[in-house]
Formats: C-alpha cells, sequence, structure tokens
C-alpha cells in the first residue's frame, strides 16, 4: 500500500472505488477490431500522471514507467478524465443540512468552537502543475517558484 500510494497518489481502497465508478463507462468500450487496454490500467496511467509534475509527468516519462506507448498514456488520460467528467452531476453537490452539520461538528470537536461555521474550508494546498498553463500562465506562478493551482 505505501508503494500503491506514493505512485498513485491514492490508496489501493480509493483506487477501487474510482475504479468501479468509471469502469462501464462507454469510453472504454473498444469500438475497432483491437481491444483497450483495461479500465484500470488506464486509470493508473492516469493517476500516476496526475500525481507527478516536472519531468516525472512528461508523457514519454510515464509511458516507460508503464511499459506502453506514450499515445497510449494520452488516450488513457483522456479517457479517464471524460469518465469521471461524466460523473460530475452525480458527484459533485452541495452537501444537505445533515452532512453540513456533522461536518460542522467534526470542525468543532478537532479545533474550536469559533471555527465551527468553517466547515467548508481548506488548507490552501498547491497542487503543481507540469508546466505553465497557455492561458494567462503568469498568474499560476506560485511563492514557490512553481506553477501551480492552490486549493482554496
Amino acid at each position: 500500500p505505501k508503494r500503491f500510494r506514493r505512485n498513485l497518489r491514492v490508496s489501493p481502497d480509493t483506487f477501487d472505488a474510482l475504479w468501479d465508478r468509471i469502469q462501464h463507462d462507454v469510453v472504454f468500450m473498444s469500438t475497432g477490431p483491437k481491444e483497450q487496454m483495461s479500465v484500470d490500467k488506464q486509470l493508473a496511467i492516469a493517476l500516476y500522471r496526475f500525481g507527478h509534475f516536472g519531468n516525472a509527468a512528461s508523457v514519454e516519462s510515464v509511458a516507460q514507467w508503464a511499459g506502453t506507448s506514450a499515445g497510449m498514456v494520452v488516450n488513457a488520460t483522456r479517457r479517464v478524465m471524460s469518465a469521471f467528467l461524466a460523473l460530475h452531476d452525480d458527484v459533485i453537490h452541495w452537501p444537505s443540512a445533515a452532512a453540513k452539520e456533522a461536518a460542522k461538528e467534526w470542525v468543532e470537536a478537532a479545533s474550536c468552537a469559533a471555527w465551527r461555521d468553517g466547515y467548508c474550508f481548506v488548507d490552501g494546498t498547491l497542487v503543481p502543475l507540469a508546466e505553465k498553463p497557455g492561458f494567462h500562465g503568469e498568474a499560476y506562478f506560485d511563492r514557490k517558484s512553481n506553477y501551480s493551482l492552490n486549493v482554496q
């Protein structure tokens, strides 16, 4: 599990849950004479790529890690992204009143009563990007001299 998490940035249980959500998406159905790579391998390739940056996230480096072609890395990444985007309306939503209250109770217990209403905050983690974005790229340059997204 430790090596799995280091490579794919998720636990094996999380990987299985993600795989279960996308395994039957039509994007993974072959339309040609040749079968596609299995969904679990395509998911692993995409997660490895998402979890790395710089030279380690290059298509060629990921292809070498996965033992496949650069084209397969690009195709697997696109398919996985397409499958997850199709789930958007089912998985992205505001919490119910009960879920919101449970989150507020957890925040209060884990910190203090003054933070209770901060149930929807995030920590400002920087998510590094492999390269400078082409559109307003300078806006993504962070205090650590990398291009990144701020989870805030």
